[in-house]
């Protein structure tokens, strides 16, 4: 690393400090395509659990690669992962975190705690620093019930691996700051299970309607967001029949809002 003199201040960020010193993260040569990405991605807890959800867009660049792209899963059976950055990367994240999960799980004969399993995945994307300075970064969110607690728990995520555990919503994506404020403004202590998809599906409306990687409901091709509640029965995904009566509501409160 360089050395700066005492009147030379490198600053307080550092992938600011890493451009400076040529270290930033390397350009995609000429011709090549930008791999693909996933964007937004919510988590809300409410008085049983959480829900988590994330929409079906991943992008290239300017190119919408896939329409149907799942960016919400299960960890184990009480907890989940959502990704945000480099789809490849992160979905092999994802396939290797579920198997570690497992694998501890058969070894240990019981299951790692909630507090466990998010540091393991805080070592994950540690791991994956390198490519994320070449430009293929992953921002997971990780949801589950804890069972010691009795609650539902957030935690998010930097790209170099801090952990951070949220304490009633976390937003992730290029669409993060219009679907984060959506549920800052809804958000309440003590709101249902209900109340809660209602305000996270309006957040990933809001995101999709202001962010071009965010993709919106398509009741044409019968596409809906990923959206799962994590609580004491475990891991539930929430059906594309619920998902669309809820758009068509939300749907119906616009269009009156606009007339």
């Amino acid at each position: 690393m360089p050395i700066f003199p005492p009147g030379d201040d490198p600053g307080s960020s550092f992938p600011d400090l890493l451009r400076r010193v040529g270290l930033g993260p390397a350009a995609l040569p000429e011709g090549t395509i930008d791999v693909p990405h996933a964007t937004t991605c919510v988590a809300v807890r409410f008085a049983g659990g959480v829900v988590i959800a994330g929409d079906r867009r991943a992008t290239s660049g300017n190119l919408i690669s896939h329409r149907t792209m799942e960016k919400v899963m299960p960890a184990d059976r009480y907890s989940g992962v959502a990704i945000a950055g480099a789809a490849g990367p992160a979905m092999e994240m994802v396939k290797l975190f579920q198997l570690q999960l497992e694998h501890y799980e058969k070894v240990e004969g019981t299951t790692l705690s909630l507090e466990g399993k998010a540091n393991q995945l805080s070592m994950m994307v540690r791991g994956n620093l390198p490519a994320a300075m070449q430009g293929l970064v992953v921002v997971p969110i990780f949801a589950g019930f804890d069972t010691r607690r009795g609650q539902g728990r957030l935690f998010t995520y930097d790209v170099t691996g801090g952990r951070y555990e949220e304490k009633d919503y976390v937003a992730t994506g290029s669409g993060s700051l219009h679907a984060g404020t959506v549920v800052k403004v809804g958000y309440q202590d003590g709101l249902s299970r209900d109340d809660v998809l209602n305000l996270t599906l309006r957040a990933l409306w809001e995101a999709a309607d202001s962010d071009s990687a965010t993709g919106g409901p398509d009741p044409l091709r019968g596409i809906y967001p990923v959206v799962a509640t994590i609580t004491a029965e475990g891991y539930q995904r929430v059906t594309d029949d619920e998902l669309g009566e809820r758009f068509a509501a939300i749907a119906a409160l616009q269009r009156g809002v606009q007339q």
